[in-house]
């Protein structure tokens, strides 16, 4: 008789090398081959196949043989095409999703990666400029030198650190608060255990040591060439911070009552006091030769022609500020508003007074996050948050869980078909839809459809809807900018179309972005407005980096921020993040592998750049 044995030990076993593995694949540097990504995808479908069916068992082989070949420049034209044949075939005729899975992985990179295929076929290797990087610093859309600034948050130099981060980033409070840190999506560090907490370290960095306080890198002599900004947000702010190092006189051309653009009037108090901003922008504008010009917007109280004659370029930093409404009856009743008004209205010390009210918001975003969150700082009795789709939860994960935990409640596969308005046009429902998911799309988003179960009607007071952003570009429109649905088009060096001396970026050219990104914009405007005023200045800084220690690579926990009870934080707008502690900083601090110096950063010279 067949003697029975349990398997249960050898499964765990298993998974726990699995898990391992799992955190290969999440650190996987940016830079690397795609072609090398894709074999090593297709080798894990060769290892799950169970070996009974033809097209699995040897047509895998096959398509991995004629990959390997692509790499080592040993193909031709004639070898894609068949390899593309024979994916084909496998997803036609393989008996399970193993195959057709693989198969049509590889297909997928034929058409996302048709460039690298050619340039291993045609030049016998990657395409031109690609190679493994520091994935902190090219994941960074300012790329700001991260490992340099945590080694010197390690070695308790708060400024230098500081100083480090405004290198390529001038708002390093503003970040340590709000950056949805993409910084950390590829830490090497979690190959170990858990990527470094990038932010949370800038955020001990500037309480530490306040950027106001920190002195500022030495200015260029003045080039006598002056420079408009339209927009005080952080793109604009971010240009006229590097403009006026080069020596270029800045006025900026703010159309409220204070700078700071979405950063003060788009994100709430709790997330970032507005003193804490202000340290920034205090800094900013300490350099000099910055104007500022508050209360003036363009087409209302002077043209855009008028001021391109008055200065030498021009940067439209616009940002998107209008909220969306959505195309149905109801849309403009009362008590029915853009989360982004919404926002600005409690920012400006308007809030509505949500007692007692009945809150519904439409969107699954950041700022549909913070303005239910708002909402329960205003004492409203219920926040209901409403999306179609598990896709449509875009805001990042901490900032959907604190919003769980002050009460904020979430369903979704539901569409929105209409508001129902009472006799003085204030919204008294909404009507949703039920709905099933379908198939993923091309993008890998679940579709949707309506399901056999009937609309109900859900009672509401007041209506947020989280549906997006715009900038109001009109002005521009009228005075020649071009302009393709509501955004200024303008290249990757922000040089905007056919009109010399003129650029833009941030959310009036890209659409609705993160901090950081309209950052990244304002500082490549500036040094190409430098470039296009017929100089090539560079930013000088002092800071030294303490030399790299090797790192033992111990498996350690992270340091997380911690933030006060839900019960407490919802009582009120102050901020919710707490501190990290010295100890936690230098554990979390000495968990960073200085990647700058070893591994991907020694194969470019040390430094990573």
């Amino acid at each position: 008789m067949k003697k029975l044995s349990q398997r249960g030990n050898m499964n765990q076993r298993i998974d726990v090398v699995l898990q391992k593995f799992r955190s290969r694949m999440t650190s996987y540097p940016p830079g690397m081959c795609p072609l090398v990504l894709y074999r090593a995808l297709l080798q894990i479908s060769m290892n799950q196949t169970c070996g009974k069916c033809v097209p699995c068992r040897d047509g895998l082989v096959e398509v991995d043989r004629m990959l390997l070949g692509i790499l080592n420049g040993d193909a031709t034209e004639d070898t894609l095409k068949r390899m593309e044949e024979m994916c084909r075939m496998i997803a036609r005729t393989a008996d399970c999703a193993v195959g057709v899975t693989a198969a049509n992985l590889i297909l997928d990179s034929l058409t996302e990666f048709a460039d690298e295929y050619d340039s291993h076929i045609r030049e016998h290797r990657c395409i031109e400029n690609v190679s493994q990087t520091v994935p902190c610093i090219t994941l960074c859309p300012a790329h700001v030198d991260v490992p340099g600034y945590i080694s010197l948050i390690h070695s308790g130099d708060y400024a230098g650190a500081v100083k480090k981060i405004r290198e390529k980033n001038p708002f390093p409070t503003a970040c340590a608060m709000v950056c949805e840190h993409p910084c950390e999506r590829k830490c090497r560090r979690t190959i170990i255990d858990d990527a470094i907490n990038i932010r949370g370290l800038k955020k001990y960095a500037v309480d530490e040591a306040h950027a106001d306080e920190v002195s500022l890198p030495a200015k260029n002599v003045s080039t006598g060439k002056s420079v408009a900004v339209i927009g005080g947000g952080p793109s604009g702010l971010t240009a006229a911070y590097y403009l006026s190092l080069m020596g270029h006189h800045v006025d900026i051309y703010e159309e409220h009552e204070q700078l700071g653009g979405m950063l003060r009037y788009g994100i709430p108090e709790y997330r970032l006091p507005k003193e804490r901003l202000d340290e920034d922008i205090k800094a900013i504008l300490s350099l000099g030769d910055i104007d500022v010009k508050y209360n003036t917007k363009v087409g209302r109280d002077i043209s855009f022609d008028e001021i391109k004659v008055c200065h030498d370029a021009v940067y439209l930093g616009l940002g998107a500020q209008l909220g969306n409404r959505m195309p149905m009856d109801g849309a403009d009743g009362k008590n029915v508003i853009p989360a982004a008004d919404f926002l600005q209205l409690v920012a400006n010390g308007n809030a509505p007074d949500l007692t007692d009210k009945r809150v519904v918001l439409i969107g699954g975003g950041n700022v549909a996050m913070d303005a239910a969150r708002t909402a329960v700082r205003l004492n409203a009795k219920t926040i209901h948050v409403f999306t179609r789709k598990r896709d449509d939860y875009t805001a990042l994960a901490s900032e959907i869980e604190g919003a769980k935990e002050e009460g904020v409640r979430f369903r979704t596969l539901l569409s929105f078909l209409n508001i129902e308005l009472d006799g003085d046009d204030a919204v008294q429902a909404v009507w949703l839809q039920p709905e099933i998911v379908g198939e993923y799309d091309e993008y890998g988003f679940v579709k949707t459809e309506h399901s056999s179960n009937y609309p109900y009607r859900f009672l509401c007071d007041y209506l947020i809807l989280g549906v997006g952003q715009r900038s109001d570009v009109t002005a521009f429109e009228q005075a020649g900018v071009p302009c393709v649905r509501g955004r200024i088009c303008a290249d990757v060096t922000c040089e905007v179309k056919d009109m010399p001396g003129v650029f833009s970026g941030g959310d009036c050219v890209t659409g609705p972005s993160t901090a950081i990104n309209a950052i990244a914009a304002g500082q490549v405007a500036a040094f190409n407005i430098d470039e296009y005023l017929g100089y090539h200045h560079k930013i000088i800084s002092d800071v030294q980096l303490p030399p790299a220690a090797a790192n033992p690579c111990i498996p350690t926990g992270r340091a997380e921020i911690e933030e006060k009870d839900p019960f407490e934080r919802r009582l009120n707008f102050d901020h919710v993040e707490l501190s990290m502690t010295y100890e936690e900083a230098m554990r979390e601090s000495g968990r960073c592998l200085r990647c700058d110096h070893y591994g991907c950063g020694a194969m470019i010279g040390g430094r990573g750049e």
